[in-house]
């Protein structure tokens, strides 16, 4: 690693608040919209502008880091994680919210070295909420630390999870029949409408799990690195590692009730891209 990462976090930091910015001046107004799956599935010129503006502010900096951008690979480019330097980045996680101006969409970046996540910002300038984790610094929200809630029974816990952007019929069928089996055992659910700032919740301790089926690298990873260094777990649905480009995710506040959930979901396995 040819590069100092104080550095590189405190110049990404400043390319992540500048598109934000750009997001919430945004956030209330008409936006030009593009469909792209579905009719669910949408896609609008901030979040080409804000990822364009992310790949070129570190491009300037560090020319030989690479990416994976949820737009270039809507556009057709391979998702490929390799052991270089390499940002995983939504420039607008959340883009539904943002077509009807509901105040919770968020900027997520990440940079992996190694196939290991390093830095980790998830930023809703809407509403001022600026997630941030180093690997082995912690987690932070607006520069205070955070952590899990430490939750371990089901039936105390606070869900969160999100419908997605497919409408595929044995998605649906399982997505409906884990949110029917959980309501009966837990607390609560929540959907805020965002995979990462669902995440960001169990960071925070305002969420003790959160599971998806069907996200992407780019949903999960700045979560994924938030989640473990505030203190809480993160795997796959079914109990095994996570793997960042397997599109399920399961991160809760402790080991102990990441294993409870994991035996009451009813699994699915998305394809590459449904």
């Amino acid at each position: 690693m040819d590069f100092n990462m104080d550095e590189c976090y405190e110049h990404v930091l400043a390319l992540v608040e500048t598109a934000g910015s750009l997001i919430a001046s945004r956030n209330s107004q008409r936006k030009r919209v593009v469909e792209k799956s579905s009719n669910i599935d949408l896609l609008t010129e901030t979040d080409q502008q804000v990822e364009r503006m992310l790949m070129d502010g570190i491009t300037a900096k560090y020319p030989d880091h690479k990416y994976i951008g949820e737009e270039e690979t809507s556009e057709g480019k391979k998702a490929e994680l390799t052991d270089a330097p390499t940002w995983i980045i939504d420039p607008v996680d959340g883009t539904m919210n943002f077509v009807h101006s509901f105040p919770h969409s968020c900027i997520s970046i990440a940079l992996l070295v190694g196939k290991q996540a390093e830095i980790a910002i998830i930023y809703n300038p809407i509403v001022g909420q600026k997630f941030t984790a180093r690997r082995g610094k912690g987690a932070f929200l607006n520069g205070n630390p955070i952590h899990v809630s430490g939750e371990t029974n089901l039936e105390h816990a606070l869900a969160t999870t999100e419908f997605g952007t497919s409408r595929e019929e044995e998605k649906t069928r399982v997505v409906l029949e884990n949110i029917g089996k959980l309501v009966r055992q837990i607390h609560g659910m929540r959907s805020l409408g965002s995979a990462a700032l669902n995440m960001a919740m169990v960071a925070l301790g305002g969420a003790d799990f959160n599971y998806e089926f069907g996200i992407h690298a780019w949903d999960i990873a700045a979560g994924d690195l938030l989640v473990r260094e505030a203190g809480g777990v993160c795997l796959d649905p079914a109990g095994g590692p996570l793997d960042l480009m397997s599109r399920r995710v399961l991160c809760a506040s402790t080991q102990e009730l990441a294993d409870k959930v994991a035996l009451a979901l009813t699994q699915y396995y998305p394809e590459p891209r449904d």
